[in-house]
């Protein structure tokens, strides 16, 4: 990621209910979330939430496929991934040690096989 794609990213997180629906869609998993319930579990007009999961899409936080009427949203974690890898790229100079904490704490968020929280963090 170069630090365009990050700024779009970070763009895209700066408005509340943007960050609203993509930590929505991090928790709903694999499996994603219609338009329509993504709107009405973020009490928001639906016009007003796929403007808003569009910006989403532009940024390569999420992806979205149609599914008959539907457009069903999902996190894309690769996207995730490069704006982290983006962020961390020059951790502490070096000094991994300092580093440590944040690693710990995503490395076991997410199953590299399934993509999908653990049950403890639910």
């Amino acid at each position: 990621m170069d630090i365009l794609q990050a700024l779009t990213a970070f763009a895209a997180l700066s408005q509340p209910l943007r960050l609203e629906a993509f930590r929505l869609l991090i928790k709903a998993g694999p499996d994603g979330m219609a338009a329509g319930d993504i709107a009405v579990a973020l009490n928001a007009k639906a016009n007003t939430t796929s403007q808003n999961l569009s910006q989403l899409v532009q940024a390569g936080l999420i992806t979205s496929t149609r599914a008959g009427r539907s457009i069903i949203y999902r996190s894309n974690m690769d996207g995730v991934n490069a704006l982290l890898r983006f962020l961390l790229e020059d951790c502490c100079g070096g000094a991994t040690e300092a580093c440590a904490p944040v690693v710990n704490m995503i490395a076991p968020c997410c199953d590299a096989t399934s993509n999908t929280l653990p049950k403890d963090l639910k």
